[in-house]
């Protein structure tokens, strides 16, 4: 785990200094001489060797200090932890909806395959898949937002503004969110679902009598959920990554646009540095958790 965030951190780290453009040159005056950028560099220790950089970051991080912004010099956790909040809303909200719909929708496709609900589903899931999140919002604004009027545009509101205005800002961009993952997992239910049915002792459940719901339940799914969690588990990071394009759609005020309009826009690196780094974090520690509910899923699964 250590050595995939430390690799993360240095592929972000050289993808920020190897890319066009030069962050002093937007914090400093546009009348500013040589000689001022070069004392605003040395100042912000940005004229020292690339690793040199790279360790005394990676150093001030194992202590908990993700640095100052370059505009501004606000601290970066405390900039983070007040757009978390708002991220994390989006994130369980896209997730509620992936798990509430994907799950079930891919488990009825594969026992009734043919059925007309099954062709449905499967031509939905190729353009769900297939559909741009960004193209996708759009839609959902135009439809729902601005020819029906039945939610807002854009904007964020919490839980202290109440439940419904909450869920009012939260539908669009959680279902803009959930959407190609809520494919990819109702597609990978299908699947696994399909592979356990041909099984033997499948067969020898259902000739021994058994329910239908039975053989579903305690047999059928008992066996198709390891890739089941396994897309769920990866499904935590992708939600995080993807909400940066999300949150800019709908104007949502989380670490997406702090990342994209503070961040990418001004080319100022520690935000972005830390904001990468914390996505990989939850990535990897879910996929931690995931590995770990493999020997208690599956028992012929040990970890040695």
């Amino acid at each position: 785990m250590a050595l995939v965030l430390v690799g993360a951190s240095l592929v972000t780290f050289l993808a920020l200094h190897l890319a066009p453009g030069d962050p002093i040159r937007l914090l400093a005056s546009p009348y500013a001489s040589a000689q001022e950028l070069e004392e605003l560099r040395h100042e912000l220790g940005l004229d020292k060797p690339l690793p040199v950089q790279f360790v005394q970051w990676l150093g001030r991080v194992v202590r908990g200090d993700l640095g100052q912004t370059i505009q501004g010099g606000a601290d970066v956790g405390e900039l983070i932890a007040e757009r978390l909040p708002a991220t994390v809303l989006l994130a369980v909200g896209a997730l509620v909806i992936i798990n509430l719909v994907a799950v079930p929708a891919g488990i009825y496709t594969a026992i009734r395959r043919d059925s007309p609900f099954a062709h449905v589903g499967n031509v939905l899931v190729l353009i769900l898949v297939s559909a741009p999140t960004f193209w996708l919002g759009i839609l959902l604004i135009l439809l729902f937002a601005s020819t029906l009027g039945w939610l807002p545009t854009s904007g964020y509101a919490s839980l202290r503004d109440g439940l419904w205005p909450m869920l009012r800002h939260l539908i669009l961009p959680a279902v803009t969110l959930a959407a190609y993952q809520l494919a990819w997992l109702m597609r990978t239910t299908r699947a696994s679902v399909l592979d356990v049915m041909m099984l033997d002792y499948v067969r020898t459940a259902r000739a021994k009598g058994l329910s239908e719901r039975t053989v579903v339940l305690r047999h059928v799914l008992r066996n198709a959920w390891l890739p089941i969690i396994t897309v769920i588990g990866l499904q935590v990071g992708y939600l995080l990554a993807g909400a940066v394009v999300v949150e800019e759609v709908f104007a949502w005020p989380g670490m997406g646009r702090l990342l994209v309009t503070e961040g990418i826009y001004r080319r100022d690196i520690p935000i972005v540095q830390a904001v990468a780094l914390f996505i990989a974090v939850v990535f990897v520690a879910t996929n931690f958790v995931v590995d770990l509910l493999y020997a208690a899923l599956d028992p012929r699964v040990r970890y040695e």
